[in-house]
């Protein structure tokens, strides 16, 4: 309209209007080209497929609607016009799944219909009778329960959602916020995943080009490691909000130009500042939105991603000091390398470049995970893999900050243990931050007794469900955990060459010299021996020297009588080569007591990891999954929890200022169109936008560079440590658990410092 405010989606106006040009369109042509050749688009056969097995699951919830009716004694006109629904929502209601993705649909039934018995007994049993239905597991207990199966190869995650009508019409529309009223809270959860894909996909302008932007951000984040809810990362409906907020930002742009302005605007970002699509709105039914300035967990979240549709909610609740600082520094090497492609017209590879995770770092953390049956560890894989994000909390927590823990979102299974195998890994660091002064010693064990217990004290928990935490070294990682099952060769060593010295000048009338030979400056790392004392490398007092029958000549140091031999399986015997002496830390099962004299010495923790070393953003705790516990990370001396990652956190009452979640932050950044060396200003707003209409003050982002990124060192870990609960001596040699031994685990001898 003349004269007047051109119309947009979002709670600011875009940042810029202007369309592709011809070097736009053509790298946009060479992305396209890069997502079909990464397999990224579904056959028409899979395609049809899918449609099949949808309408197959809508008739069998109708048929499970009236069986229920019927066995509860309802008249046959009630039983007659009951029936169920089924929608779809996540990567296949967006338009963005690709081959083998699963499908994740939500069953709408009647009041008749309860979720305890009806969905997850009675129909369960249904399913359960269809033979084109495998692996059919139910998870009643989790955020939003759900049912998990596969029909005819495609995989369906379906939760349940009782609406108070006693029939549910095949036009139902539950986009209206009146169909929440009188709903339970998990049965508002379940209707949220529905109603968030269907506002994102009314808040973009442009979803042909929303949905190719979010493949690839999809694609980028899963190679490179970070796409995962469950371990603290950003999983589909986060990572397609972040993309939707680039397009309202940009509304004009193609794909290519997205991408580019997604690592721009979100490498620039002052994190917890939140990123909301819509104004959030109170709404009339009462219900609990996100709102740090009256809930004091809103306060805690790191990197709020907020859903649009009400009650809008904080999609990213799980993320931790480490995986927003992991993410950071994602980002900035995606500016980087979108600025190679932009300037240097380069292709889309190095993007999407894989993230060598074991490459990184020196040491991990390797929990292993086993049970008795396919179907107990499904559930088994499922919980402990939910616990993990509170390992990374507590090791951080309870070594004050000294170590940094990247979880890998991947898990890997030894291929010869038939899938009742899982195994995570996590990469430990030291913080950077602390400096060459800082702490050169860190204890583990504290925060591996509190983590044990959220684990092994799970009511679904079986005989034979088997976790154990243990220390691997680079050099000792299986080979399993590598592609193709085959450990990449070492690069040999370079060694100094050896200069020879020659004769120098000497004054008239004197003899010539040699020159002086510089001793090497070689550092001896100190290394804890069995009694925690400090000791040379190398010392012989250090090491124990194996003799024949397997028995170390420190057997009796390390708990073991004399002439007795260690059952101590391959690997334990290689990792024992490997590492010949002691961390000085070991992980016990148990909650013990430290000994004041066995701390891990850090001698180790001066290594390399070659990437993935920047500041360790302190401030707010962490609200549990669990709703529980609370954890708050530790703040340095007169700090504000908060503050260093934006947040306006008040230091007075349970308030938060309003700054911390409204208004405009803005970026002043110039850049040449190409054209006629004109330079165009963009001011970048922080994207977030007033909380409620109206309210629009806030903080401003400032021009600054990514997170600072540094030398890395490799870091100190833990010995095995296994679930016990026999009360243990002084010195006493113990082994993992016998299920876990039983499936060729090593048996990583444990000695208790005496």
């Amino acid at each position: 309209m003349a004269g007047g405010r051109v119309p947009h989606l979002g709670v600011t106006e875009p940042i810029s209007l202007s369309g592709p040009t011809s070097l736009d369109l053509r790298q946009n042509e060479e992305l396209e080209k890069y997502l079909v050749a990464a397999g990224l688009y579904e056959s028409r056969d899979e395609a049809l497929l899918r449609e099949e097995v949808l309408g197959f699951l809508d008739e069998m919830v109708k048929r499970w609607v009236k069986q229920v009716a019927r066995s509860k004694g309802f008249a046959d006109s009630i039983i007659e016009g009951s029936s169920a629904k089924i929608f779809t929502f996540g990567s296949y209601r967006l338009g963005v799944h690709g081959p083998g993705a699963d499908i994740d649909t939500l069953c709408i039934g009647p009041t008749m219909c309860d979720r305890e018995t009806d969905f997850f007994v009675t129909l369960h049993d249904m399913l359960r009778e269809v033979p084109d239905i495998v692996e059919l597991h139910a998870v009643p207990d989790s955020h939003v329960p759900v049912m998990k199966f596969k029909l005819k190869g495609i995989s369906i995650d379906l939760v349940y959602a009782k609406l108070n009508m006693w029939q549910i019409p095949e036009d139902l529309d539950i986009s209206g916020d009146s169909i929440l009223q009188g709903l339970d809270e998990q049965t508002v959860r379940s209707l949220n995943g529905c109603r968030v894909t269907d506002q994102i996909l009314k808040l973009v302008p442009n979803i042909p080009a929303f949905r190719t932007t979010l493949r690839c951000m999809k694609l980028w984040a899963k190679k490179r490691g970070v796409y995962s809810n469950v371990t603290g990362f950003l999983g589909g409906v986060n990572w397609a909000i972040l993309a939707a907020r680039v397009c309202q930002l940009y509304p004009n742009a193609c794909p290519s130009m997205l991408v580019q302005k997604f690592f721009t605007v979100y490498e620039m970002w002052r994190w917890p500042n939140p990123v909301i699509l819509k104004p959030i709105e109170e709404g009339a039914l009462g219900l609990t939105i996100w709102d740090p300035r009256k809930n004091f967990r809103d306060k805690s979240h790191l990197m709020p991603i907020i859903t649009p549709a009400y009650p809008c909610m904080n999609s990213s609740y799980n993320v931790s000091e480490s995986t927003l600082r992991i993410m950071k520094q994602e980002f900035a090497r995606g500016v980087e390398v979108c600025k190679e492609i932009s300037l240097y017209n380069k292709d889309w590879g190095p993007l999407f470049e894989t993230f060598k995770f074991f490459d990184t770092y020196k040491h991990f953390l390797q929990i292993d995970i086993s049970a008795s049956t396919i179907d107990d560890m499904i559930s088994w894989r499922g919980w402990v893999e939910s616990r993990l994000r509170q390992l990374t909390l507590k090791v951080e927590r309870f070594t004050q900050g000294i170590l940094q823990c990247h979880p890998n979102a991947a898990e890997y299974c030894d291929p010869a243990l038939a899938g009742l195998h899982t195994a995570f890994f996590m990469g430990l660091q030291p913080n950077p931050r602390m400096g060459p002064d800082g702490p050169k010693s860190a204890d583990l064990r504290p925060a591996v007794n509190a983590f044990k217990p959220q684990v092994f004290e799970w009511q679904g928990r079986k005989e034979g469900m088997e976790m154990a935490i243990s220390r691997a070294k680079k050099k000792q990682l299986p080979a399993w955990v590598f592609p193709g099952g085959v450990r990449p060769e070492r690069a040999p060593r370079k060694r100094p060459s050896q200069e020879i010295a020659l004769p120098v000048a000497a004054p008239d009338g004197e003899p010539e010299r040699a020159p002086k030979k510089r001793p090497s400056e070689e550092i001896t790392p100190a290394i804890a021996g069995p009694d925690g004392e400090l000791e040379e490398n190398g010392a012989p007092e250090a090491k124990a020297a194996k003799t024949g029958d397997g028995q170390t000549a420190g057997g009796q140091a390390r708990g073991l009588e004399p002439g007795a031999s260690a059952d101590v399986g391959p690997a334990t015997e290689e990792a024992a080569a490997a590492d010949e002496s002691p961390d000085g830390m070991d992980l016990t099962g148990e909650e013990l007591a430290p000994p004041e004299s066995a701390p891990l010495d850090q001698a180790e923790l001066d290594g390399t990891a070659e990437a993935r070393n920047t500041e360790l953003e302190t401030g707010a705790g962490v609200e549990d999954g669990s709703g529980g516990e609370e954890l708050v990370a530790a703040e340095a001396p007169g700090e504000v929890a908060g503050e260093e990652n934006g947040s306006a956190v008040g230091t007075e009452g349970a308030t938060t200022a309003p700054a911390a979640i409204n208004g405009h932050a803005e970026a002043e950044r110039t850049e040449a169109n190409g054209d006629g060396g004109v330079e165009e200003l963009e001011v970048l707003h922080r994207a977030h936008g007033p909380c409620r209409a109206g309210d629009v003050s806030g903080p401003r982002l400032p021009d600054r560079a990514g997170p600072a990124r540094g030398e890395g060192s490799k870091t100190g870990c833990t010995e095995t440590a296994a679930h016990q609960t026999e009360p243990r001596q002084k010195g006493q040699v113990l082994m993992v658990g016998a299920a876990l031994a039983r499936r060729n685990f090593a048996p990583v001898l444990l000695t208790f410092p005496g």
